[in-house]
């Protein structure tokens, strides 16, 4: 063979053919490097979500063994045998929807990459072109290390920019008590002045879920409480004390609940003159309806917003429905109660997020989760996409903001979801010994928007709307899940902006239209 042609390219862009020869001997070693490096990634993430869901089930066996180790003495050997069998075909069942989910992403996932993989393995044996198996498992290795690596980087990052960093200082300190705090929301938008002759509104956040949700991502106007202040009206949000480090939220009561937020919208009315709108999101919603329902508001508010609030817990579908098959035995708060070093006992806030993700155990699995956020980041028209601000806030949201509950806040909410609204409308708990029917709010002629999320799946529709089969109150259905109006519809320019009408014939009102348009009513003068 001349020299002209051995230093002729190859048919498959191989400059020799000893190029090609040692393409072809140090193939299978690349592969098995890829393949390698593909799989430690893969098991590497698989433990952390596996990590993330089993911490909370360890926490739960340490509860559960601590109460059973008391009730074996009490309870007869037969009794707690057929606990036990119930119990654990409960579990099984959770088990097998846990298997079978998980089944599916794998399948999937095999759907999705096997011609890919069938076609690498073609052109690694043929030479051909395109991706050869080497490229292939790559490219998932390169996928999984997004998930293991940047993923869980890009969520810690988002920290500064996500909730509301009261330690800044930007939003004023209006009071305090033992247990609240109470925040004006100052607007994100400079140009803008809060009104103080407006009608003021206090926001109560959830229990569990924190406040934070409701600052979601503020620097990109996507920020529940800022939707009120940014159109220039007096805002204010509670703000729970941290309870591990405060002995009078570990010990708080219901009555201190409605105490303290009667001592709030005093100085709130004080300060503007006029009643003060009562904004409950979730947990916080079933609190503020309590609250005004118990009396203890009466003259001090005047109009009331609920979004996504659990009003009757019997008519979920999903939670109550898993409580619902739970074993009586073990449907009781003492499994998921903790002690702490001051010696009182808390509702464990991680606990409480496991039992949701037990519930939607088809959705939550661990494997499903892996799987889920994989194809989130995967490439997409052969573009990588960047990981979304959105996405991390949410994930920082989920994995850092759980915080234990007072024990007689919990008591409230296991109420309602164990027991439902009676024929009268009355609530299945009570405040400062009185009766709580929701007929009250029409008797004191208070208007009441409900907000719910078509597809939320903690705080159904009927467990949002059950005060409407006593009470006239408006309602607005927002599209997507529980968070969407402190995420999606947050954002001004959405099509679902909390300060429009919307929908068709523009029916419904979002809260913050809800509270312009109570202002413009008790001040005509006022711009619409």
């Amino acid at each position: 063979m001349s020299s002209a042609n051995t230093s002729e390219s190859g048919p498959h862009g191989c400059r020799s053919m000893e190029e090609m020869a040692e393409k072809a001997v140090m193939a299978p070693f690349q592969i098995a490097s890829s393949q390698l490096g593909a799989g430690n990634h893969f098991m590497t993430g698989l433990t952390r979500y596996l990590s993330e869901f089993l911490t909370p089930y360890m926490l739960s066996t340490q509860y559960f063994s601590r109460v059973e180790a008391q009730r074996l003495l009490t309870t007869l050997p037969l009794e707690s045998l057929m606990a036990y069998m119930e119990l654990a075909e409960f579990s099984f069942d959770i088990y097998m929807k846990n298997l079978m989910s998980s089944m599916r992403a794998l399948n999937d996932y095999g759907r999705k990459e096997f011609p890919n993989a069938l076609t690498a393995a073609l052109n690694t044996c043929l030479m051909g072109e395109g991706e050869d198996l080497n490229a292939f498992f790559a490219r998932q290795e390169q996928l999984v290390a997004r998930v293991t690596r940047e993923y869980p980087e890009a969520i810690l990052e988002i920290a500064p920019e996500y909730g509301f960093h009261f330690e800044r200082g930007h939003n004023p300190l209006l009071a305090e008590t033992d247990r609240f705090l109470l925040y004006e929301i100052v607007p994100t938008d400079p140009s803008v002045a809060v009104d103080l002759s407006a009608k003021p509104i206090l926001i109560l956040p959830p229990y569990v879920l924190g406040a934070n949700i409701l600052s979601f991502l503020p620097g990109e106007n996507r920020s529940y409480a800022h939707c009120f202040a940014n159109q220039g009206i007096p805002t204010y949000i509670r703000i729970l004390k941290n309870i591990g480090e405060t002995p009078a939220l570990q010990t708080m009561t219901a009555e201190d609940d409605a105490l303290d937020t009667r001592l709030f919208c005093e100085k709130i009315k004080q300060r503007h003159g006029k009643p003060v709108t009562l904004n409950g999101y979730c947990q916080g919603g079933f609190m503020a309806v309590c609250n005004l329902l118990s009396g203890e508001l009466d003259g001090l508010v005047d109009a009331l917003l609920t979004c996504v609030a659990p009003m009757d817990g019997t008519r979920s579908v999903g939670l109550s429905g898993f409580l619902g098959d739970l074993p009586s035995r073990f449907n009781d708060l003492s499994y998921g109660t903790k002690t702490l070093a001051s010696g009182n006992q808390v509702a464990d806030g991680k606990l409480m997020g496991w039992v949701y993700k037990l519930k939607s155990i088809e959705t939550e699995a661990p494997l499903v989760a892996f799987y889920r956020d994989m194809m989130m980041l995967a490439p997409r028209n052969g573009k990588t996409p960047k990981i979304s601000k959105t996405a991390a806030a949410l994930n920082y949201w989920l994995n850092f903001e759980r915080a234990d509950l007072p024990m007689a806040i919990t008591r409230m909410s296991f109420a309602s979801y164990n027991h439902p609204v009676d024929a009268e409308g009355n609530l299945p708990v009570t405040l400062f010994g009185r009766k709580l029917n929701f007929k009250r709010i029409a008797e004191k002629n208070i208007p009441w928007l409900i907000c719910y999320g078509e597809k939320d799946d903690l705080v159904e529709k009927s467990t949002a709307l059950a005060p409407t089969d006593f009470v006239d109150a408006e309602v607005s259905p927002f599209p997507k899940g529980h968070v969407a109006m402190a995420t999606s519809w947050s954002d001004p320019r959405s099509e679902y902006a909390l300060h429009t009408r919307f929908g068709e014939n523009r029916r419904y009102r979002g809260p913050v239209r809800f509270q312009l348009d109570l202002n413009r009513a008790m001040s005509p003068d006022t711009p619409a």
